[in-house]
Formats: structure tokens, C-alpha cells, sequence
């Protein structure tokens, strides 16, 4: 399984994306790090993915090696995250293969209504259930809390 995270500016939010999905799920899923930028690709190749590449012909060819997108919805809208989403992006973001879950966070000039707002560690662990589901992976499990 192949999943690729994509991220732009300072790379935080898809190193944390990476940080959960290496601590949640088997270490033979292999994870792109896929940067429009070279420091937001250090920065989640720091947090332990597998490979990585930065910039708009980088993201074109190796998205479609994916099985699971996870990314910022900004990933889909030509031009956000501060210009370095670009249209060429943004459309092969878009029409890539693998299942997409785009993470909604808010962009300056868009909203996303009707989205009940929660932290960033909460929606990218309900991703990863989802990943496991569609993966047929088995739940991930808990420790019982100490008495």
C-alpha cells in the first residue's frame, strides 16, 4: 500500500500526517512525502516517510503511484496555500487514482461550511481508521487505560 501526503509552506501539517500514519499502521506502508516546496518535503521525510519530492512535475508523476491522498482540501483548489498550489497541481491532485481524503482546514480566502470543526491529530486518526477500513487492515489496537 502507497499513500502519499501532500503538503506546502513549512511542510507542519503533512510531517504530522506522517508522524500519525508511521505510529498507527504497519511499517511495510510505504509513504510519499509530496512537497511543492523542498521545505515542506524535509520536513515529512524528517517525520519518517519513505520517499519524497518537492515541486509541481514531482507531484504530477508520482501521485498517481498512490493508493490513499491524504492532503490539506487546499491541495484541490488551484492556487491556494499562499500560490504554491498550482492549476497543474491542483487538477492532477484531483484526478489522480488513489482515494483522496482532503483534511478541511481553511484557506484565507475560502471556507468550508457545514464542517464541524476538530483538531488536526483527531482528523487524521479518523482518516487512518478509514485507510484501515478500505485497506482491510485490522482496527488498531488500544491499551486498556491503567487502574
Amino acid at each position: 500500500m502507497v499513500i502519499a501526503v501532500i503538503d506546502g509552506m513549512g511542510g507542519g501539517i503533512g510531517a504530522q500526517i506522517v508522524t500519525q500514519l508511521r505510529q498507527e499502521l504497519p511499517p511495510e506502508v510505504e509513504i510519499l512525502a509530496l512537497g511543492t516546496n523542498a521545505v515542506a518535503t524535509e520536513k515529512m521525510m524528517k517525520a519518517k516517510a519513505n520517499r519524497g519530492a518537492s515541486g509541481e512535475n514531482a507531484i504530477r508523476v508520482s501521485i498517481d503511484k498512490a493508493d490513499f491522498i491524504l492532503a490539506p482540501i487546499g491541495a484541490i483548489v488551484p492556487n491556494s496555500m499562499m500560490g504554491e498550489i498550482t492549476p497543474a497541481i491542483a487538477e492532477a491532485v484531483a484526478c489522480a487514482r488513489g482515494h483522496k481524503f482532503l483534511l478541511p482546514i481553511n484557506q484565507p480566502y475560502f471556507e468550508i461550511v457545514g464542517v464541524e470543526w476538530e483538531p488536526l491529530t483527531k482528523q487524521i486518526s479518523q482518516v487512518i481508521a478509514r485507510i484501515r477500513e478500505q485497506a482491510g487492515l485490522p482496527p488498531r489496537r488500544t491499551l486498556p487505560p491503567h487502574a
